[in-house]
């Protein structure tokens, strides 16, 4: 009886455990549309501050990483960083915007996405150039907001 009542309260345990995990349709609602209001900051920051606007969107954690357009490794933080900074200085205008996006609330605090975010950059030789970048990633709520934890992007 007691391998019974041990089983059933490992059960219970589990379950609620589990139901406490589950999203209900209108938190994952509240958390796409939070998320929304994330990337539109970001593409906002972009066009009006340059590259150097990403930092603050990007997870500083040992945590994160990127596959860049072009790379076929994970990249760390400060990597990243350090190509942001130099591609910056080649670019005089650049405007991101999701053409299409899905996001995926998994719990409160970690949401994948997906999406094609369509790029707009005029260089230093005012040479204008569209193109569209494939990308799917994590995100992850810190106490300032979402950021990027990892993810990958290609060009189309």
């Amino acid at each position: 009886m007691k391998k019974l009542t041990a089983t059933i309260l490992l059960l219970a345990i589990t379950f609620y455990g589990y139901s406490q995990e589950t999203l209900s349709n209108d938190l994952k609602e509240s958390i796409s549309t939070e998320i929304k209001q994330m990337f539109e900051n970001f593409h906002h920051d972009i066009t009006k501050n340059g590259l150097a606007s990403e930092f603050k969107y990007l997870d500083n954690s040992s945590d994160f990483f990127w596959v860049p357009p072009g790379y076929t490794k994970t990249l760390d933080y400060k990597t990243i960083k350090d190509i942001l900074i130099e591609n910056a200085k080649l670019i005089n205008f650049i405007e991101f915007s999701w053409e299409s996006v899905q996001i995926f609330p998994l719990t409160n605090e970690i949401a994948n996405y997906s999406g094609v975010v369509k790029c707009v950059q005029v260089d230093t030789n005012h040479n204008p150039m569209t193109f569209k970048v494939i990308e799917s990633g994590t995100l992850i709520k810190r106490e300032d907001g979402w950021k990027f934890l990892n993810g990958q992007s290609r060009n189309l």
